[in-house]
């Protein structure tokens, strides 16, 4: 596959992390683990590849709602995780962003996520973009809002430029692990043209090897954005 048929951006919704675990006879715990390090080791594959821009559906406002004692989890492993693998970053000149409605995440975490993005906020390779308590129409009931305020209309343009992904270009490529087909309130307005591939494979095991099978369809495709 040619440098030219690569995606600029690739977004993951990550599926498939808790019942990767029950087929094992696991703790949920240890789905969202092994789900934390195929992350780690899955966009560092993407930056090699020569993208640029990775999105990773980490933690939905959907997600929110699940046990205290499984978010409880969840928030250890970003404490745990969160502070080493941004310093890599810094070092691989990845800049990370994280994107969300943040007053619904512990105050610990918060801290954590603006201590990152201030770490590594001068990285010129690429651009990894988590989405941590984000939904896609909280996103764009946001953006409304905002134009509100503005008291006039807005162009498409001021519009995307008021959602959480301002300044970074919409997915071209939006993987979906774990069977499921939908898109699951994950970045409804920025996916409009995107390329959608969906897999059974569990996010767990959704390898190297099953990522340069997606960006092998992705190569396929052509895209016309509604044109001829």
């Amino acid at each position: 596959m040619g440098e030219k048929a690569l995606p600029r951006h690739v977004a993951i919704i990550m599926d498939g992390n808790g019942r990767w675990a029950k087929k094992r006879l696991l703790p949920r715990a240890a789905g969202h683990r092994a789900g934390m390090n195929r992350m780690i080791g899955l966009s560092e594959h993407i930056f090699d590849r020569g993208i640029r821009y990775c999105t990773l559906f980490a933690l939905s406002t959907e997600n929110l709602s699940r046990p205290q004692s499984e978010l409880e989890g969840l928030y250890a492993l970003f404490r745990e995780y969160f502070p080493r693998n941004t310093h890599t970053l810094r070092e691989k000149g990845i800049v990370l962003r994280v994107i969300g409605d943040r007053t619904l995440l512990p105050a610990d975490i918060v801290k954590l996520i603006a201590e990152g993005e201030s770490l590594t906020a001068g990285g010129t390779r690429g651009v990894l973009q988590l989405a941590i308590g984000y939904g896609g129409r909280q996103d764009i009931l946001a953006a409304v809002n905002a134009a509100v305020r503005r008291g006039r209309e807005v162009t498409m343009e001021e519009f995307s430029a008021m959602l959480w992904t301002a300044d970074v270009p919409d997915p071209d490529l939006l993987i979906r692990t774990g069977k499921e087909v939908r898109l699951s309130n994950f970045l409804l307005w920025q996916a409009a043209y995107s390329e959608l591939y969906f897999t059974d494979v569990l996010f767990p095991d959704f390898t190297e090897k099953e990522l340069d099978r997606a960006l092998e369809a992705y190569s396929r495709r052509e895209r016309r954005f509604g044109k001829l």
